[in-house]
């Protein structure tokens, strides 16, 4: 007998522990139910196939990123300053990751392959994240009007030239010596290219 509700948090929260033991290949919600407690049908009341569970599980590992990223973007200071932290934290972030649940991220890695769905819409809502501040930056008159096109894709261009400090492929590069200064490099180039 199950002592709390199941609920799709609980679900998701014991398919990562079944993700980080197992790795995507041979997890299975008969996996997930059992460190539940539960029967696999009750898992899929909550989610009804194993790609929806899969699916689900992805996206709140994203949101953890997107939504400690929103408050920077969201936060009413200088957008200068505000892209410098955002950009920081984004590579922060992913390096984490990588870093502290190596397991648990290699598996994220070929879950994201499996959703690209999932992961385009990340994309999405970082890069508005991003034009937010760009655009907060030309109204402060600190970052150039229309100096690559718009906010949008001024975003996605900063985006895109960061990719080797967000981007899983890169993660092996993380962790070697001198990465912080490249990304203290093309960060400070960005930065001054935006300038008015």
């Amino acid at each position: 007998m199950v002592s709390e509700a199941l609920t799709p948090e609980r679900i998701l929260e014991a398919t990562e522990d079944v993700l980080r033991r197992y790795g995507p290949t041979k997890a299975t919600v008969v996996d997930v139910a059992r460190a539940l407690g539960v029967s696999h049908g009750s898992v899929y009341r909550h989610f009804r196939t194993k790609a929806a569970l899969r699916e689900a599980v992805t996206q709140r590992w994203l949101d953890r990123t997107s939504e400690q990223l929103g408050s920077v973007a969201a936060d009413p200071g200088p957008a200068e300053r505000r892209l410098d932290r955002w950009l920081t934290g984004l590579f922060e972030a992913k390096r984490h990751k990588a870093g502290d649940d190596p397991e648990l991220f290699a598996t994220y890695s070929v879950l994201a392959g499996e959703v690209n769905a999932v992961v385009d819409r990340h994309i999405e809502e970082l890069t508005g994240q991003l034009a937010r501040i760009i655009e907060d930056g030309r109204t402060e008159g600190v970052f150039a009007a229309n100096y690559i096109g718009s906010a949008s894709e001024t975003a996605r261009a900063v985006f895109d030239a960061t990719g080797r400090f967000h981007d899983p492929a890169y993660a092996p590069e993380w962790s070697r010596p001198g990465i912080e200064e490249a990304f203290a490099a093309v960060r400070t180039l960005l930065l001054r290219g935006l300038r008015t």
